[in-house]
Order: C-alpha cells, then sequence, then structure tokens
C-alpha cells in the first residue's frame, strides 16, 4: 500500500507529457492528485462518521437502478469506503466496476462484504486518465481505457468531481460519456456552490473543492454531451459541527449520441 505518497505510478521522466501541453499542467495535476490521495488515507473510515446519512444519494442511485436491466455493467467514479453506492449497485445485481485514487479508502471498500451474485472490482486510478491510454499505461487497468469505451450501461459519480477544478470536470464527463453506452445513463452528486478549486478545511485536512449553481452545472452536462433528465436539491447537514450545512444536487442524465 503506497498511502498515497504519490499520486501516479508511472515514472515522471517517462511520461512527463500527456499530450495537452509541455509537461507542467500534467506534473501540477499529479502533485494535486497525490495531496488528496494523502487527505483521503488519513480521513479514512472518518468520512462515514462525517457523513452518515446519504438519502439523497441512495434515492438518485434507485433511480438510476429503476432503468438498468439485471447485471448491467456500471462504473463508479469516486468509489470511497464503497457505501452506499457499491453495496446498493452489487444488491441490485449490477456487475460494478469501482474507482477511487486514496488506498486506504480502497482498502476498506475491498474489505467489505457486499451482498448480490457479482462482486465488485476496485481499481485504484486517477478520473482525469479514464477512457485515455493513461488508464492502461500508468494505471493497468486497460479496461478503462480506449478500449472500454461504450462498456457501461452507466456511470455513477457522487461528490467526485468536486475534486477537480472546473477547467477539468468537462473533460473527465466527456470521457466518462465516451465510457457509457449509446443511451447510457450517468447519476451524478455534487455540492451546489459557486467555487472553483478553493482551499477549505474538510475534517482536519484542507482540500480543493469546485462547486457549480445548478444552471451553470446544467450547461456544462449538455455540452459535455449529456441530457439532463431529473436535477433534485438537498439540504445536508453533515454530522461534524465544523462543516456547514450544503445544498447537494443529485442529477439523473443520459448520453447524447
Amino acid at each position: 500500500m503506497t498511502t498515497g505518497q504519490i499520486s501516479d505510478p508511472f515514472p515522471l521522466d517517462e511520461d512527463a507529457d500527456d499530450g495537452s501541453g509541455d509537461g507542467t499542467d500534467v506534473l501540477h495535476r499529479r502533485a494535486e492528485r497525490a495531496l488528496q490521495a494523502v487527505a483521503f488515507d488519513t480521513i479514512g473510515a472518518g468520512y462515514g462518521e462525517a457523513f452518515p446519512a446519504k438519502d439523497g444519494q441512495l434515492a438518485c442511485g434507485s433511480r438510476l437502478l429503476a432503468r438498468l436491466e439485471p447485471g448491467a455493467a456500471v462504473l463508479d467514479v469516486g468509489c470511497g469506503t464503497g457505501d452506499p453506492t457499491v453495496r446498493q449497485l452489487t444488491a441490485a445485481g449490477m456487475r460494478v466496476t469501482a474507482v477511487d485514487l486514496s488506498d486506504v479508502m480502497l482498502a476498506l471498500a475491498r474489505a467489505a462484504r457486499y451482498p448480490g451474485p457479482h462482486a465488485p472490482a476496485f481499481h485504484r486510478i486517477d478520473m482525469y486518465d479514464l477512457a485515455t491510454d493513461r488508464a492502461g499505461r500508468a494505471w493497468n487497468v486497460p479496461g478503462l481505457g480506449p478500449r472500454g469505451h461504450g462498456g457501461f450501461a452507466a456511470v455513477t459519480a457522487f461528490f467526485s468531481l468536486i475534486l477537480l477544478p472546473q477547467d477539468e470536470i468537462p473533460a473527465v464527463l466527456s470521457r466518462l460519456r465516451s465510457l457509457l453506452r449509446p443511451g447510457g445513463l450517468l447519476a451524478l452528486g455534487m455540492v451546489e456552490a459557486d467555487l472553483d478549486h478553493v482551499p477549505l478545511p474538510f475534517l482536519g485536512r484542507e482540500l480543493r473543492i469546485s462547486g457549480y449553481l445548478r444552471e451553470d452545472l446544467e450547461r456544462v452536462l449538455v455540452e459535455s454531451g449529456f441530457a439532463v433528465e431529473e436535477q433534485l436539491g438537498h439540504s445536508y447537514a453533515p454530522a461534524s459541527t465544523a462543516l456547514p450545512p450544503e445544498e447537494q444536487l443529485f442529477l439523473c442524465c443520459r448520453r447524447v449520441g
């Protein structure tokens, strides 16, 4: 277990550039992800203690499941400890692939017991590399790279995209879209806030958080190739008194094209 000390196992001198620039942005992004991974390694099971109620997330998951056939392939992006989404999906008979960047969160997820006929598969990968060649080259999960395009009936991403700067979120949404089959579904959870990678205290650590106002989030989704079919707001007060109440947004979307 690396406990998040590096976000990306690929040697820097062999892969300093992903083709989008001179390599500076890549190295900066990887440094930021390493800090995130360390933070969530430290938080571990404390995340579930601070956010014990997941009614909005479970309700969005239920609406997704109502539209999926038994045994459908679902990708959960930012699975954390596996609760509640991996557990909900596997209990409903879905074939779940779950990804996260935190070794500790993944260890907790893998150690849990899951109901249902199909055991979930867990992989460590930076969500930014999903659907790209780096999924295989840097993370050894080629099935989540170009060969996985069109392979999933649905993607869930509950409060994982908030860890990205706003200029990366459309790229990740487009990559998630490419992993979906035509007409595939996206269940998304975000916090409603006009924030772009702002450092905020979070369970004893500092994390950079992004958010959108709901009309801006819908615009980003549409521009990334999704139709927003349902959007619900849900007021939430974390169990930790150090964290302020928040307005959570849950969106049910469909791949267009």
